[in-house]
């Protein structure tokens, strides 16, 4: 043991001069080295675990020191030493209490030690002010479950106690003393027989509250209520109380996996690692309750929603496992349900149910990012198939090809591997053909939605066109949108290209009439009018269908209306068909080079229509934006499909792109929804999010546009589109609207600095791009405004100089702003006012500013000049060798009003200087014929060369 005892030394010799060192790491390594060697329950191996605790206080590793302690306590009990690092980790982890403990018992041993007499005075201080906060809470706990919890008390009384009762659980001493008093079996108790729903709602909220970002708490009260409670109170037809529920679950799941609401939030590994039976347990129940036949179409997409929020590799990363559990075939039977065969056992769904399964199957699929992973998925969605076909009657065959349909609009891939296999789409047309009504609309939809790509469409044209102008003929008007639909997909597969037509001339509008009859015809049901949409989304790809249909008020309104239902199933049809009139799809820039070589090859050459113009393009987003549509683009927002939110930042995007036009979106609430937008979904879809807030802050007021916590939020997507890959008109409209936002507050610009946008924007201060030269000069000079900026000016670098030259720019709003910018900075640091005189050209700089023919820069020089000379000799006769002084004089002599400012900052330089004793004041019958206009002898010196010329 002895030679143990040796190497411990040695390894905490080691530890002791890494420690000194700052090498916290290295030194921890080393002393668990000798905490392995040594003898068990020795008084070495207490002195290796405090040095330990003492390298972890250094790394912040609090939980870490309190373990080390308790085991170096174990073995000497009262150990001074211990004791005050596990006090000190205790204090840091907010555990008062405890802390105030250990420096008391410290104080008990040893009351000689110096050290833990301010500590023990500051916690004592903290431990008697949180006892008095705590009676003060616990006593209006006790007041509050009075009354909440007690139904025959007045409903007002009771309304206000349990939203007092939410209040203090987001403490965490009320949140704590709640729970200690039992609030959760309370609440469980309660909701078994609330009517009120404010106050059914406000107790789900509070569980909600009280399971954030506390572990110990949140399993404690899924002991108490179980996961099943949780699965009751999400099955609601209101739905704000499925809302309640669901984001219960959603913190309960944030909670467990280290993530919060925030669109940028990732899981810890390690808490997911930790709490993995709990996640799994969770998600397991809230999978298998996806088929339950008792529970309201509300919860059960509410459910849904859930597993696609959190299966993403960027969220829990669930994919595999639901794949693992066949939650593929649940999500297919919601997929399969249809109104016409409601039974007993049959599943109740919302129009979004399907929709919403689908683009969950989407999630999924997305998840499964290796080929094996894709075979499992592919041959449980063939295993389903096969399973309903296996049964020979008419209502598999429906079902299954309700299913296909999902697919075909989710994961689309799947969907086409599943159609192309033998047999499937002759089973299709053969259903098409049928007189069963049932049979005919299904097929459609199926048709519809697999004449998704090109080739696809070909093969449709080939063989369904002649039954689908069947089915249109036929006298249900459900079966006969789809068939219209049907028809306009097929039609539209040359895109935006006029020159390709594969119908007659002219049967596109009459398609789009047809179309039109169903969407404004109030007779027709939700589902008619909701196809009806989808078909214009196929047809608005030519120009002559636009302008037919934004001129049809009725037709335009009804697509609103449609949206404001926020029916996420008729989502694709309405923003498809606003994106197509306002050309906001993304369109293949076509080198002029390419376009002749395509020619000279006789290759196809798409055509532009002469209506898609900017001219039209402009005068269609100006008819939807003021008929509303804003209003019903927010409505839809909700949606969890990253492709459909893309497709609605388009049309915000387009309608931003005119100016007059981005009040209407802010006062319909377009800027709200834009910026969670701008932060998650598709690349392209976040860009134009970005691009349309950035328009909107260039021209609204920030205090109007983005008010309260959305100035700080929008700064994220704005910093975002400073970056290579994004256009120059993005740059400059990013710039231009952190312009506005600098100018705000100083959190507002310390926020700016926090996303790394500084360095981003002064990366614009060097492009070779008047506009975005400009732009990021304005921004810096509002940012110059914040402490933690003027300190990076002041560091060793050469910014402040490069500002400086930047005054000798020929564009007068790029000079103006660089003088603005060292006003401030000179006015606040006297290290940029000597850093400005080491710039090598430093005296031109000085005279474009003082001898500028724009009054403000004049001032601007003027005031930095004062600001430079003021209270420092050496610079001042430095500036004062030079021919400054004439043009201050110069500019002293000014008669004109609007110089008044120049003139006394001027003044103030002169006086400034001569109180230094730099300069002597001249005397002025000898001046009088030296102090000629600066500016009119530039003139004559310019004449005089053109003249030599």
């Amino acid at each position: 043991m002895g030679v143990h005892n040796e190497e411990g030394e040695t390894y905490k010799n080691k530890g002791n001069e890494a420690f000194k060192l700052e090498k916290y790491e290295e030194a921890i390594s080393l002393y668990t080295k000798a905490i392995n060697v040594a003898e068990k329950d020795s008084r070495d191996l207490s002195t290796y675990l405090k040095n330990r605790a003492a390298a972890y206080l250094k790394t912040k590793e609090y939980e870490k020191v309190i373990k080390d302690c308790d085991e170096a306590l174990q073995i000497v009990p009262e150990d001074p030493k211990a004791l005050f690092r596990r006090s000190q980790a205790l204090e840091c982890l907010g555990r008062f209490e405890e802390a105030y403990r250990d420096a008391k018992t410290i104080f008990t041993v040893d009351p000689s030690n110096k050290a833990v007499q301010p500590v023990l005075s500051r916690l004592h201080a903290v431990v008697q002010e949180r006892a008095r906060q705590n009676a003060q809470t616990s006593s209006k706990v006790e007041q509050m479950f009075k009354l909440a919890f007690d139904i025959s008390e007045n409903t007002e009384k009771r309304e206000k106690a349990m939203s007092n009762l939410l209040v203090l659980a987001k403490e965490n001493a009320g949140a704590e003393i709640m729970l200690k008093s039992g609030v959760v079996h309370k609440i469980q108790q309660l909701l078994k027989v609330e009517k009120n729903l404010e106050i059914y709602i406000n107790a789900v909220r509070t569980i909600s509250q009280l399971c954030k970002r506390s572990i110990e708490r949140t399993r404690s009260i899924i002991k108490i209520v179980g996961i099943p409670w949780f699965l009751e109170i999400i099955d609601s037809t209101n739905e704000e109380r499925v809302n309640a529920a669901q984001y219960c679950l959603q913190v309960i799941l944030n909670t467990f996996s280290g993530m919060d609401n925030k669109k940028d939030s990732k899981p810890d590994p390690k808490l997911c690692d930790e709490n993995k039976s709990e996640i799994d347990v969770l998600l397991t129940c809230l999978t298998y309750s996806i088929t339950n036949a008792v529970i309201s179409g509300l919860a059960r997409d509410a459910i849904m929603e859930l597993i696609m929020r959190n299966c993403h590799y960027s969220a829990i990363n669930w994919a595999t496992r639901f794949v693992e559990i066949k939650g593929l075939q649940r999500l297919l039977a919601v997929c399969s349900e249809l109104e016409e065969y409601k039974y007993e056992s049959a599943m109740n769904i919302t129009p979004s149910s399907r929709t919403i399964a689908a683009a969950c199957l989407a999630r999924i699929y997305e998840n499964m990012y290796y080929d094996e992973a894709r075979e499992r998925f592919n041959s449980q969605v063939d295993e389903y198939v096969k399973d309903k076909l296996m049964t020979p009657d008419l209502e598999s065959k429906v079902r299954v090809t309700v299913a296909i349909t999902s697919l075909l609009r989710g994961p689309l891939d799947v969907g086409n591997y599943v159609i192309s296999k033998e047999g499937i789409l002759e089973m299709i047309l053969v259903m098409a053909q049928t007189e069963d009504s049932l049979q005919q609309k299904v097929a459609c939809e199926c048709l519809v939605a697999a004449a998704s790509k090109k080739d696809k469409a070909r093969s449709i044209v080939n063989k369904g066109v002649d039954i689908l102008k069947k089915l249109y003929t036929c006298k249900n008007d459900a079966v006969r949108v789809r068939a219209l639909v049907g028809l306009c997909k097929v039609g539209s597969f040359g895109g935006d290209d006029a020159s390709i037509r594969p119908f007659a001339d002219g049967s596109t509008k009459k398609l789009a009439e047809a179309c039109k009859k169903f969407l404004v015809n109030p007779a027709k049901e939700n589902d008619v009018r909701k196809w009806a949409a989808e078909g214009l989304s196929y047809l608005t790809l030519d120009a002559d269908v636009k302008e037919k249909l934004v001129e049809d008020n009725a037709a335009i309104q009804s697509l609103i209306e449609l949206a404001k239902s926020g029916d996420q199933s008729c989502l694709y049809g309405v923003v498809t068909t606003l994106v197509n009139l306002c050309n906001a799809y993304e369109k293949q820039e076509v080198l002029p080079e390419m376009l002749e070589l395509a020619k000279f090859a006789k290759h196809h050459v798409p055509e532009q229509h002469e209506l898609d113009d900017p001219d039209f393009i402009n005068k269609r987003i100006t008819v939807l934006a003021k008929a509303g549509v804003t209003s019903g683009l927010v409505a839809l927002s909700k949606t969890e499909s990253h492709n459909s939110r893309e497709l609605i930042a388009r049309v915000f995007n387009a309608i931003c792109a005119l100016p007059e036009l981005r009040g209407i979106v802010v006062q319909q609430g377009g800027a709200k929804v834009l910026i969670p937008m701008s932060l998650e979904g598709t690349d392209k879809g976040k860009k134009q999010a970005a691009q349309a807030l950035a328009r909107i802050g260039i021209t609204i007021n920030p205090e109007v546009a983005f008010p309260g916590q959305r100035n700080l939020e929008v700064v994220r997507p704005l910093v975002s589109l400073l970056h290579p890959d994004c256009a120059a008109l993005e740059n400059f409209e990013a710039l231009m609207a952190l312009c506005n936002l600098a100018g705000m507050n100083d959190t507002t610009r310390n926020r700016i600095l926090k996303e790394g946008g500084l360095s981003k924007i002064e990366h614009y201060l060097y492009e070779d791009h008047m506009m975005l030269q400009r732009a990021a000069t304005q921004c810096i000079c509002n940012l110059v405004q914040s402490e933690e900026v003027i300190k990076t000016y002041e560091s060793n670098n050469d910014k402040a100089k490069f500002l400086y030259l930047l005054c000798q720019e020929e564009d007068v709003d790029t000079v103006k702003a660089a003088a603005g910018a060292l006003c401030v900075l000179t006015s606040v640091s006297k290290v940029c006012c000597r850093r400005l005189l080491d710039v090598q050209p430093w005296v031109e700089s000085l005279r474009c500013l003082l001898a500028n023919p724009d009054k403000e820069i004049q001032y601007r020089g003027t005031y930095m000049l004062y600001n430079i000379i003021k209270d420092d000799k050496d610079i001042a006769a430095k500036i004062f060798e030079t021919d400054v002084m004439e043009i201050l004089m110069a500019l002293t002599k000014l008669d004109d009003a609007e110089y008044k400012r120049t003139k006394e900052n001027a003044q103030k330089c002169l006086d400034a200087a001569e109180e230094m004793g730099v300069i002597r004041k001249p005397d002025p019958s000898k001046v009088e014929e030296a102090l000629l206009d600066p500016f009119k002898e530039a003139e004559v010196e310019e004449i005089n060369e053109e003249d030599t010329a």
